[in-house]
């Protein structure tokens, strides 16, 4: 028994649509049949069987990783004892560091 069908019409780039035509005919099929397969496998698993994203990383987790780098910065800070001392004092540490590596090299 034959299931009744019905059309859809889908406006996409031309040669998204070409790209897609070839490989998929050397998979040995067409647009249609991998669109029903898309949208087989959406009902199937109540999704988009494939991840969506903008980025890898979300903004608010980017935020939440920034914040948190910070947090640690300030905490390193204290127990050092740099969050008492100015820049021009954190210089002289650095370029004193600098040169006692420079000699034990």
């Amino acid at each position: 028994m034959a299931r009744e069908t019905t059309n859809i019409n889908i406006r996409m780039d031309k040669a998204l649509k070409e790209q897609a035509e070839s490989l998929l005919s050397d998979m040995g099929m067409n647009i249609t049949t991998a669109f029903n397969i898309f949208l087989r496998q959406t009902v199937r698993e109540q999704a988009i069987p494939f991840q969506i994203s903008a980025n890898t990383i979300s903004r608010k987790a980017l935020l939440a990783e920034g914040r948190e780098l910070i947090r640690s910065i300030q905490n390193d800070s204290v127990r050092n004892g740099t969050d008492k001392k100015n820049m021009d004092e954190i210089d002289a540490e650095i370029a004193a560091y600098r040169r006692e590596k420079r000699v034990a090299q």
